[in-house]
């Protein structure tokens, strides 16, 4: 099962986000029949909600990677079209397999890749609270409906695997939830960081626990406080 969608959260312009994810899935009104005008308007539209040129749109197609520096250590972003398919941490665990990842592409040359290591700066930086770029899950079901949960989740915010659980009906199912937590593609964007124990405990998370603590305490400073006294 695939999934395009708008990456979710608090913030920073989601109605921008929403119309760039209903480009990608929707033709024109106008001109319906003409794919020459189905190309157009789309490549419109995308061009004003990212902020770049027809040239570099038409560069968005299939699947690549790029590396780009971080607070949090060299990422790996992965994109295929218009859409963000994963990031990964150094040392990350369940990577995909390596055909995966695609070609490899200049991070500043790529529209998709650029947008969001300018948006992780923000995010890092504690200026942003959501990310404005469409997604794309491939997850089976029970996965996809995990992955969505993850993006309701709002900043500065926590739930539990067994709270996860509960919603999708079985609080038995906590274990299972945080195993397909655990392999969520789009790490940050689809805020996994946000899931704990029940007891309030990190558990795991696949970039490594001081990384997580690290989100969460840029969320919420509060709890990087209570650490000290």
């Amino acid at each position: 099962m695939s999934e395009v969608s708008p990456a979710s959260g608090a913030g920073h312009g989601g109605g921008a986000a929403q119309l760039a994810s209903q480009a990608l899935t929707t033709a024109p009104r106008e001109d319906s029949d003409d794919p020459t005008s189905q190309n157009d308007a789309l490549t419109r539209l995308l061009c004003e909600r990212m902020n770049t040129t027809p040239e570099e749109v038409r560069t968005m197609d299939g699947l690549r990677h790029a590396r780009i520096d971080s607070q949090l250590g060299e990422l790996v972003v992965v994109a295929e079209g218009p859409a963000l398919t994963g990031v990964y941490f150094p040392g990350h665990w369940h990577l995909p397999e390596p055909d995966a990842f695609g070609e490899s592409v200049e991070a500043t040359t790529d529209p998709v890749i650029r947008d969001l290591a300018g948006q992780l700066e923000e995010y890092l930086a504690g200026e942003r609270q959501a990310f404005e770029i469409p997604v794309r899950t491939d997850g089976d079901a029970f996965s996809e409906q995990v992955w969505m949960m993850l993006r309701e989740i709002p900043y500065g915010e926590r739930t539990t695997y067994g709270a996860l659980a509960e919603r999708l009906g079985n609080r038995h199912l906590a274990q299972r939830v945080g195993q397909v937590v655990g392999r969520n593609p789009v790490s940050i964007v689809i805020p996994c960081h946000r899931v704990v124990g029940s007891d309030g405990s990190l558990t795991g998370y696949a970039g490594g626990l001081e990384r997580k603590q690290r989100l969460l305490d840029l969320e919420d400073p509060t709890t990087a406080e209570s650490r000290l006294f």
